[in-house]
């Protein structure tokens, strides 16, 4: 089969419990709604992974896991300000949505299949040296350095629909000449984290190798559609050799804690953009993760319109 997705009980333990939005109930709500449509049957179910220490600090600092580690033990106290607060097992949980994430990554590289999505991934908040607005750690930025120390991959597009600005992802490689990132977002003026402005377009040598786009509240699928073909323009004449998406799905209508009142259509819009796109340049290779979205149904439409597209686009589109 040609696309992977990545479940299991140890997958969607990552959550926070007490009524957070980021609860571990969003795995379920997503995959209720792929058997209903039948997609279970045409995707490679794949177990979780663990990752371990020594990849996790591929991007994050020693002393950072280290705390991590420790709060676990206890569950006790917050990783952040406030937002993300420590639980009993919160590495392990944290370190399998990063080794599942690398998991898709390697199947990819390997070949065994020609997309992957992982539901429960997408934590681009988190900083190399700190947690984040509901992130540990940086699933997006360790597969990044993993692509680099494993297969030798410099030129890898990044690219964020989450309602929120994956400022631990920009900030982390505003530097890096190499990796492309589009980012359409809710305008920070309005909503955390308060980035991801047009005038940031990276540093030094990456000066012009990201983009982003952020949207007044209540910007709507016609608002996307009206400046997606420069988005697509700007990752076309990038080239890159592998696509990493994340799809968060909080940037659709009726979302508890954002504003944007997009379609779950967009977000299989730009899986089947991106797809043509990979075949174009990065043989195939397209990897989604989840991302944010606290609206169950929301969530479980995007994300199904997300494998749907993957499974749907052809290859040399």
């Amino acid at each position: 089969m040609s696309v992977c997705v990545h479940l299991g009980e140890a997958l969607a333990r990552y959550g926070f419990g007490q009524g957070h939005p980021f609860g571990p109930d969003r795995m379920d709500a997503f995959w209720k709604e792929a058997q209903r449509r039948g997609l279970d049957a045409r995707v490679a179910v794949q177990a979780p992974v663990q990752a371990s220490v020594a990849e996790i600090e591929r991007f994050h600092t020693p002393e950072y896991v280290a705390r991590v580690q420790a709060q676990s033990k206890t569950g006790e106290g917050f990783l952040d300000y406030g937002d993300t607060p420590a639980f009993p097992g919160v590495f392990e949980a944290a370190a399998t949505v990063v080794g599942t994430l690398l998991d898709a990554m390697r199947r990819l590289m390997a070949g065994e299949c020609r997309r992957a999505f992982v539901p429960i991934a997408g934590l681009h908040h988190a900083r190399r040296d700190g947690a984040a607005g509901f992130c540990v750690f940086n699933d997006c930025g360790v597969v990044i350095e993993s692509l680099r120390i494993e297969f030798g991959i410099r030129r890898i597009a990044y690219v964020d629909i989450d309602a929120h600005h994956g400022d631990g992802v920009f900030y982390a490689f505003e530097t890096d000449p190499d990796l492309c990132i589009v980012d359409f977002h809710e305008d920070g003026r309005f909503l955390y984290p308060g980035t991801g402005f047009p005038e940031e377009t990276g540093k030094g040598k990456a000066a012009g190798t990201k983009l982003n786009v952020p949207l007044p509240p209540e910007a709507d699928d016609a608002a996307f559609h009206a400046l997606w073909p420069a988005a697509e323009d700007f990752l076309d004449r990038f080239r890159p050799e592998f696509f990493l998406l994340q799809c968060g799905a909080d940037s659709v209508a009726g979302d508890p804690i954002t504003h944007l009142r997009l379609s779950p259509d967009i977000h299989g819009f730009v899986a089947a953009r991106l797809c043509t796109l990979a075949d174009r340049h990065a043989q195939g290779r397209l990897l989604a993760a989840g991302g944010g979205g606290y609206n169950r149904r929301n969530l479980a439409l995007a994300w199904c319109n997300v494998v749907e597209a993957l499974l749907d686009a052809e290859p040399n589109g």
